[in-house]
């Protein structure tokens, strides 16, 4: 990634946008690229090569130089474009050639020649590379539209609870990896799940969506939280016996997950973690890491009893705010191999809403890791949870915030 990471976040909710007019106009690149802009290019070049021709003696011959034209036309504008301007340079070409006094020669034949075999290898390069960008466009279209069904945004606002999320995929051409999260509104309340499949990027999406379609199913159907762990790891044993028959290292695979209840008073959380980094809790008299009494096996290791399953339950309240996270966000390490301190970065957010804490933990981040080189080979998920009462209500744009990473 070569920008930072906080700017290759898209604006969270909350955040104004620059008032227009306020920002840096258009780079001289983009108004030669747009509209009229190569054409004016290449009027300008033909105009200024043909004074110039006129400026010089007869015996200095300029009309070869035409062949410039289409092909700095070509690099900037598409094949009409650049045939216009191929037909203009040929023209030019010729008048320079009259007054040169060379209609008797070859000469001109020669000039007119080269810019038309120049023009139709640049047309026919320029239409290639038209097709290709075209194609590849529509598959990036209907690959993200995957992507974002498989890890689908997370509403702005579910039952009394504010909900605000980032992801980072580690693959540069990936909105996913193997990190994923999911929400769902039940009969006990909203029930939150975030994981990390072993491994990273594209390998790891097929056990993502396997997990992510498995809670979707089973998050309002069972009435608790070990019922419904246990019916994950049903289902993620099941996916790994039917990918271990083409895929010997599926035997070796498994997911850290963290499923999370919030009932609707708010006042109390109900948490069975599996595995997973424990997540903190801001309050203004501190901020808490809400270990696990007894951690359960990631899912994939555990057991099929939902007795096996120990729920964990932390106070809430009105004024805390939860911060859910993936391990690619504590093990993000600076040039001398220190690991990020989230905790203590935590500890330090000055702010009030959900999507201001995960602003001031990806600026922190971003500081860590170096600022505006960054170069992370991990995926990250963040889930900032609060209530919501009491609060504005939160604006219409999706509270998925992806990290671009193209």
């Amino acid at each position: 990634m070569k920008d930072s990471l906080t700017h290759r976040l898209r604006r969270l909710p909350g955040r104004r946008a620059a008032p227009h007019g306020s920002g840096p106009g258009p780079s001289w690149v983009t108004l030669l690229t747009q509209g009229h802009g190569p054409l004016a290019l290449a009027l300008f070049m033909i105009i200024s090569i043909v004074v110039t021709g006129f400026i010089l003696p007869p015996t200095e011959h300029l009309a070869s130089l035409m062949v410039v034209v289409p092909a700095t036309t070509a690099v900037l504008a598409g094949p009409g474009t650049t045939t216009l301007s191929a037909a203009l340079s040929c023209v030019a070409a010729f008048v320079l050639d009259v007054h040169d006094n060379l209609l008797g020669t070859s000469i001109p034949a020669v000039h007119q020649l080269e810019i038309l075999l120049v023009s139709a290898f640049v047309i026919a390069s320029r239409s290639i590379r038209d097709r290709s960008v075209r194609e590849l466009m529509e598959v990036r279209i209907v690959s993200d539209t995957i992507q974002r069904v498989l890890l689908r945004p997370l509403p702005p606002r579910i039952g009394p609870l504010l909900v605000r999320a980032a992801y980072h995929a580690s693959h540069p051409y990936a909105q996913i990896g193997g990190d994923l999260y999911a929400v769902a509104r039940s009969a006990a309340g909203v029930r939150f799940l975030i994981g990390d499949v072993k491994g990273k990027g594209l390998p790891a999406v097929e056990d993502a969506e396997a997990l992510l379609g498995a809670f979707r199913g089973a998050a309002r159907r069972f009435g608790s939280l070990p019922e419904l762990v246990a019916d994950l790891e049903h289902s993620i044993r099941g996916h790994f016996e039917e990918t271990g028959r083409t895929d010997s290292d599926a035997v070796e695979r498994f997911i850290t997950a963290l499923v999370l209840e919030v009932p609707d008073d708010c006042a109390e959380i109900h948490v069975v973690n599996c595995g997973h980094p424990p997540p903190y809790m801001a309050r203004r008299s501190g901020t808490l890491l809400l270990s696990p009494a007894t951690p359960s096996p990631p899912l994939g290791l555990g057991s099929l009893d939902a007795g096996d399953y120990v729920v964990d339950t932390f106070p809430f309240g009105r004024e805390a705010t939860l911060l859910l996270y993936t391990d690619g966000a504590i093990e993000a390490r600076n040039d001398d191999g220190q690991f990020y301190d989230l905790g203590a970065h935590v500890a330090t957010w000055p702010g009030s809403r959900p999507e201001e804490l995960l602003q001031h933990v990806l600026d922190g981040l971003s500081l860590h890791v170096g600022g505006g080189a960054i170069k992370l080979d991990d995926d990250i998920a963040m889930i900032a949870v609060q209530y919501g009462d009491g609060f504005p209500s939160p604006s219409p744009a999706p509270s998925d915030e992806r990290l671009l990473t193209s």
